[in-house]
């Protein structure tokens, strides 16, 4: 399945480590983070992949040329950030019709992924994407998801005071062919996902909870939690 990392951030959170490193490449016990996710998503039978670029992005464009995962990948420029929807949408066609994965990759994720993919194919017939979900200790820091007896979202709430519960949206998704057709004629000058995308498929989103490490390395706490595991 073709697979669009997000690694185009800033990394602001995440200074002063990312003020001479891109965070997609950050090492978790010393290993790239970016290597970390075209390992274990190759290993899951996924690719080719799509990898978007902004700050820092020539260091991002070495790593590829040394990276064992080379003529799988396409890397894109964006001189101004796009946004997470922004980047998706003008890279549909890279999909070809098809159901793609799209990941934020400055996070840091060891589920299986064939599992997910096939709690994908199980979804509800009315579903249009499945989002993995996580819990977290800290959810007013993350997009929190309301869902029914099916596991389908019924909720969304982006980073509030006071959530109504703690299970995060691990900002993984399956999309599938219809849902691509509809962002590519409706919804195309939008530019994030979480905010202007999720909310307007409330009902129509399945959701697989992963209880493998699934963490934002976007904090020094977080990221040496994650390298102390």
């Amino acid at each position: 399945m073709k697979t669009l990392l997000l690694a185009a951030g800033l990394g602001t959170r995440l200074r002063p480590l990312t003020e001479t490193t891109p965070k997609c490449l950050v090492p978790i016990k010393g290993q790239p983070l970016l290597d970390i996710w075209l390992n274990r998503l190759t290993a899951a039978g996924l690719g080719p992949f799509l990898i978007n670029t902004h700050y820092l992005s020539s260091q991002i464009e070495s790593y590829v040329e040394a990276c064992a995962y080379k003529e799988a990948i396409t890397l894109v420029h964006e001189p101004v950030l796009l946004g997470t929807a922004g980047t998706l949408i003008k890279n549909l066609a890279f999909f070809q019709g098809e159901d793609g994965l799209l990941i934020h990759a400055d996070n840091y994720c060891l589920q299986d992924f064939k599992a997910f993919l096939q709690a994908h194919e199980r979804r509800p017939a009315h579903c249009v994407m499945t989002m993995m979900t996580f819990r977290t200790d800290n959810p007013t820091s993350c997009g929190i998801v309301e869902i029914d007896a099916n596991n389908v979202v019924t909720g969304f709430h982006e980073k509030v005071l006071h959530p109504p519960g703690n299970l995060a949206s691990g900002a993984i998704y399956v999309l599938s062919a219809e849902l691509q057709k509809t962002l590519e004629t409706t919804l195309k000058t939008v530019s994030d996902f979480s905010t202007e995308v999720i909310g307007k498929y409330l009902g129509r989103i399945y959701t697989f909870e992963t209880h493998q490490p699934l963490v934002d390395i976007g904090t020094a706490e977080s990221y040496a939690r994650v390298n102390c595991q």
